[in-house]
């Protein structure tokens, strides 16, 4: 059941991180009046990067039972944990609570804890 609780953290930090990328594609950068231009792409890519590196860490959740190692869990599970926990407040405070991504990012975060 652990193994289970981490592996659909990973699916769901990977889905998190997927349409975090996507809106800012589709939403954000489109309307977004942003000068000069590098300082518009320098804001993207920070954006991006975190879409990245949420999907880094949804793989490690779903590598991690396979991994036979209990120290390597932990550490896996610790990094999810302050990564999305972090993204997760961040996003609660930012919209105050309104926007569903917050909560998608605390069930990662359940799960995670749940597969440890």
């Amino acid at each position: 059941m652990r193994d289970l609780a981490l592996q659909a953290a990973g699916v769901l930090a990977i889905a998190v991180a997927l349409m975090h990328g996507v809106i800012a594609e589709r939403r954000v950068f489109p309307g977004a009046r942003i000068e000069p231009g590098w300082t518009r792409r320098l804001l993207r890519m920070v954006w991006q990067a975190s879409t990245v590196d949420w999907v880094v860490v949804g793989a490690l959740l779903i590598a991690a039972p396979g991994l036979d190692s209990p120290t390597a869990r932990q550490w896996i599970v610790g990094a999810a944990v302050v990564i999305y926990g972090y993204a997760a407040a961040g996003n609660a405070m930012a919209t105050r609570g309104r926007h569903v991504g917050w909560v998608l990012m605390a069930v990662v975060v359940a799960l995670a804890l749940a597969g440890l």
